[in-house]
């Protein structure tokens, strides 16, 4: 049984608007392929979060809702069509993220540049926020998303890491510490930011301890949420944290040094994304 902090429902008549608009424009977004229960509140507020290079993704994370397979080659137009939808929609932020591409030399780097590059053009006064995969930790990609010229780079530490085995299949943490830290080198003056899912199985210590470490290389921004299982093939929710847990955890994060934090049951990487630079 969920807690009673855990009751919003998705209003799926606040959505049909934003999804024939999408789905007009043959673009996907996050918000439904991974099933975001705050998709209703955003979709009414013609809010969203594109995602790009297909919906099929390379690797198998039990927790993620994203459909695992052998993904169609990059559509190159696509950059564009979600530059025009951004105009469309007059999103004062964009937030674009990815499935991993471990099939794509670049892991799809090219096409993230393409998509901030076509939003500059279109819509110049808007600010950009790319969530990205960790492309393998390969310099030449991360120097391409890093130069295109973002606003905020995010990547999702997602869990701490005696839980990665069983969570984040394929994927490595100091590897993912590695691409927060390889972009500030990069492009110092870009903001990043990451993001964490409680209820897992973790312990109190291992969170401030993903915490310490993503100050330890200059992370600004962080996330905090609630893991509910897409369903019950998915990786098991193994406790609900109680929203005064998420209010300390908050405390503790900006005693550390972060910008922004967002922290709730409710709270996902792109959730009130715009709120982060104000």
């Amino acid at each position: 049984m969920k807690p009673p902090w855990l009751n919003k429902k998705i209003r799926l008549g606040s959505c049909s608007g934003m999804k024939s608009l999408l789905r007009g424009m043959k673009l996907e977004t996050v918000c439904e392929t991974a099933s975001c229960p705050n998709m209703g509140e955003c979709f009414s507020r013609s809010r969203a979060t594109f995602l790009i290079l297909g919906p099929q993704c390379t690797r198998s994370c039990s927790f993620c809702n994203i459909v695992k397979g052998e993904p169609l080659p990059p559509d190159m137009g696509e950059p564009a069509r979600v530059a025009e939808a951004v105009k469309k929609l007059e999103l004062k932020h964009a937030v674009i993220t990815s499935v991993t591409r471990d099939d794509l030399s670049d892991g799809g780097a090219g096409i993230f540049a393409d998509t901030v590059s076509n939003i500059r053009k279109n819509t110049p006064e808007v600010t950009i926020e790319l969530l990205i995969p960790d492309f393998k930790l390969l310099p030449d990609s991360l120097q391409v998303v890093a130069r295109s010229g973002p606003d905020i780079i995010a990547h999702n530490m997602e869990t701490v890491p005696p839980l990665y085995p069983s969570v984040r299949q394929g994927s490595d943490y100091r590897r993912s510490l590695g691409v927060l830290a390889a972009i500030k080198k990069v492009s110092p003056h870009i903001k990043t930011k990451s993001g964490i899912m409680l209820g897992l199985g973790e312990k109190e210590a291992e969170v401030i301890a993903v915490m310490s470490d993503l100050r330890a290389i200059e992370c600004d921004f962080l996330s905090i949420g609630q893991y509910l299982a897409p369903s019950k093939l998915h990786y098991p929710v193994k406790e609900y944290i109680h929203p005064e847990q998420f209010a300390y955890y908050k405390e503790k994060a900006l005693s550390m040094g972060f910008s922004h934090v967002e922290s709730g049951p409710y709270v996902r990487s792109s959730y009130m994304a715009g709120e982060y630079l104000k």
